[in-house]
């Protein structure tokens, strides 16, 4: 069988990578990401959707037996035109863990902190829908840091700077989570935690993705379950230093004080 490709914008689709790792150690992995063409959160749907479609396209042709899109944007922009053209596929999208944070705060105030792209989407737009009854949910655009974590700079004063006028709005309502919607951020979870404070839950959508991913493939008789899994990581800029800052990204630590309901 061939390897689970996981397809990202650039790198951060390896904060996906690493859950879904660390819940099938004996699958082998190609990563992508796009860097060339990052940020996806500013440009155009359509545009979003083409690149999208462009790189499934080329991961199925060398032999991926599943796709892992980790990457919100790419996810609202293009899940279904990527499940209607290869619909005997397993195909697998991310989203925001809106569900996740109105379930442990119910009647409370949650954050999204994400792309332009990403809360502009109609499937955005119906998440929202379905779980704004319960809760008050503030969007909060940030698509600056994905250029932040995109130069490997995810600490520091401009940074934070950056991070807390963007999330003036979301703090002065007193927020009890906020969802990092954008699969680069958990890599900054440590500026965004000095920003937020020590009481805002942080929560992202790597870990449920995973789950999904590992019961699409035990459900389609496609698991691998025994022997030693590998990782090949390639991006579209082809440096040698966007391929030192995903090793690095892969293994950093990241996303202080994680939550042990998202194992």
């Amino acid at each position: 069988m061939g390897p689970i490709a996981v397809f990202d914008s650039g790198v951060g689709g390896l904060s996906v990578l690493r859950e879904l790792v660390a819940q099938m150690p004996s699958e082998h992995f190609f990563y992508f990401g796009d860097s060339a063409n990052a940020p996806y959160g500013t440009r155009p749907t359509a545009e979003i959707r083409s690149l999208t479609l462009a790189h499934a396209e080329r991961l199925f042709d060398r032999g991926a037996k599943a796709l892992v899109v980790a990457c919100n944007t790419a996810t609202s922009a293009a899940i279904g035109e990527l499940r209607a053209r290869w619909p005997d596929r397993v195909i697998i999208g991310i989203e925001p863990a809106l569900k996740l944070a109105v379930s442990r705060h119910p009647g409370g105030c949650i954050g999204v902190l994400a792309t332009e792209a990403t809360l502009r989407e109609e499937k955005f737009a119906a998440l929202l829908q379905r779980c704004a009854e319960n809760c008050h949910i503030l969007k909060c655009p940030c698509p600056e840091l994905v250029e932040f974590v995109e130069r490997g700079e995810l600490t520091g004063p401009a940074l934070e700077r950056c991070l807390a006028a963007r999330l003036a709005p979301v703090l002065a309502a007193g927020p009890d989570a906020l969802v990092l919607g954008c699969t680069h951020f958990p890599f900054a979870a440590g500026a965004i935690r000095r920003v937020v404070g020590p009481d805002v839950e942080l929560l992202d959508g790597s870990a449920g993705t995973a789950r999904e991913t590992k019961r699409r493939l035990l459900d389609a008789g496609l698991l691998v379950q025994q022997g030693e899994g590998s990782v090949t990581i390639e991006n579209s800029l082809d440096s040698p230093a966007i391929l030192a800052l995903s090793r690095q990204l892969l293994h950093a630590p990241i996303f202080p004080g994680r939550e042990s309901f998202d194992k």
